[in-house]
């Protein structure tokens, strides 16, 4: 399907839109949705920066159950989102986005009030809930809203506020955790959310009565998909610490493999599968997707290393290593609704592959990075490759959302959450495992205690290993190139 035409109704099925037309200007959509969107990806990144203060005052190791703070979020996020994207198409989208906004700050509030340790990764889990409906429903909302020659520029727009609560996130959560404590970066998502809530619901103009609309649910395909997805989550996340050839780790995957395989199974034979495989047929919408996985995997790598290279090889101050790693989020920001507005006239498929290929640029440039360097040799590989992530998120957003009828709005905008999510969690992942075994962790581990141990055979185990995971990164991101030319050159 050309990305340029617009989408239409899936023929044969006869459903109306649930919940009927959104007759509310576009443009407020847009409003509701960077509410949502700015408070979900604002939680994502503030927390990692006050685990060290909620480890101190609930009197816990930090490697223990602190660390499901962090974990539970995601795992929710991850299980539920395309079962959110199903529901969304099926009940409607103002429906489902008011629910996440009010579970999102009902969640945050009792994060803020947890008296337990436990008790804050259960809330944590439900704040996942409702930010596992915002990420599912908000490009769906923005596609439904605008027009299809601009709908690129409106999800680069969209880009811009996902990249400003993700670089704002670790500085703001350092602020406020300083001058006041932990409990108020939960705190902090009530106005927005009690704002976002009354405004969606004054303002936008879609019913609210839920109807199945002849439709019916597919519960067994939802409990394999969110427990095969659940699994590989926790082999992800728990792969480096208990040992990737460890029998707990193998079980995970294994796990997750065989639920995901019936999964797919169940959804051959069920009269209305709960994710519809068909949309896959399209080769746009698979490069896309395909595409988009390998950008996070590649990507995401830069922004979990990184950090490691200016904190223990070059000694800066977290608050200047902070202050250099909003390099790629800003760029982006910049970036995004360029690219975006471009691919409402040209495409996709020259953009995204292109941004692909100077993100490459951008990796190869970080893996030479020395021991003793400048800022500024630091800040424009960094620029170089936000650039190339700026050129390629939009269009290929755009022509995942162009690639399929309205009705599958919700399935296709939760499909781009999901892969995002599972890409930077096996980006962690991979780029972690290389490092650490390579003996990049310890070597970094050894120069922030000052042991005395060679200077120069710690930096060049350090970078030894920095080097291959970033090469590994860019061969990986040189295979998104290939996937994402392979959508067809009129996307």
């Amino acid at each position: 399907m050309n990305e340029k035409e617009d989408i239409g109704v899936i023929p044969g099925e006869g459903i109306k839109i649930p919940g009927g037309a959104e007759t509310a200007g576009k443009w407020t959509v847009m409003a509701m949705v960077d509410i949502g969107a700015f408070m979900a990806t604002l939680d994502a990144s503030i927390v990692n920066i006050s685990l060290p203060k909620i480890s101190l005052y609930f009197n816990v190791p930090l490697s223990g159950l602190v660390e499901w703070v962090i974990i539970a979020y995601l795992i929710v996020i991850v299980s539920l989102l395309l079962i959110l994207g199903r529901l969304s198409d099926m009940l409607g989208q103002k429906l489902l986005w008011v629910s996440g906004l009010a579970v999102f700050t009902l969640g945050s509030a009792l994060c803020g009030a947890a008296p337990s340790l436990l008790s804050l990764v259960l809330f944590r889990a439900l704040q996942g809930i409702g930010g596992a409906m915002l990420m599912a429903i908000g490009p769906a909302m923005i596609t439904r809203a605008f027009p299809v020659g601009e709908r690129g520029r409106a999800l680069g727009l969209l880009g811009v506020v996902v990249a400003a609560g993700t670089s704002a996130g670790p500085a703001l959560g350092g602020i406020i955790t300083q001058v006041f404590s932990w409990r108020w970066i939960f705190y902090l998502n009530i106005p927005i959310g009690l704002i976002g809530v009354i405004a969606t619901l004054r303002l936008l103009t879609e019913r609210m009565r839920p109807s199945w609309g002849g439709q019916r649910f597919d519960l067994w395909g939802a409990i394999l998909l969110a427990a095969g997805l659940c699994s590989l989550m926790l082999g992800l996340s728990f792969g480096q610490e208990w040992g990737w050839h460890s029998y707990p780790i193998l079980g995970l995957f294994a796990g997750s493999l065989g639920l995901l395989a019936a999964f797919c199974i169940n959804e051959r034979y069920v009269a209305q599968p709960l994710v519809d495989l068909s949309l896959f047929r399209s080769r746009l919408f698979s490069a896309a997707i395909a595409s988009s996985f390998l950008c996070f995997l590649a990507l995401f790598a830069v922004m979990f290393l990184m950090p490691f290279y200016l904190e223990e090889l070059l000694a800066l101050a977290p608050h200047e290593a902070g202050l250099l790693m909003t390099v790629v989020p800003l760029t982006l920001s910049v970036v995004a609704p360029i690219s975006g507005w471009l691919s409402d006239r040209f495409g996709s498929q020259v953009l995204s592959s292109l941004g692909l290929a100077i993100s490459c640029v951008g990796l190869w440039f970080l893996s030479q990075l020395p021991a003793r360097v400048s800022n500024f040799d630091i800040v424009w590989p960094l620029v170089i490759t936000g650039l190339g992530q700026g050129l390629f998120q939009a269009p290929n957003s755009n022509a995942i959302m162009s690639a399929v009828p309205p009705l599958r709005l919700g399935i296709a905008s939760s499909f781009m959450a999901t892969v995002r999510v599972l890409g930077q969690a096996s980006s962690v992942a991979l780029s972690g495992a290389i490092f650490t075994m390579l003996g990049g962790a310890r070597a970094g581990a050894a120069l922030v205690q000052k042991l005395d141990l060679p200077l120069a055979a710690l930096e060049a185990t350090f970078l030894n290993a920095f080097r291959l995971a970033m090469l590994t990164c860019m061969a990986i991101a040189a295979v998104g190139v290939f996937t994402s030319l392979l959508r067809g050159k009129k996307s």
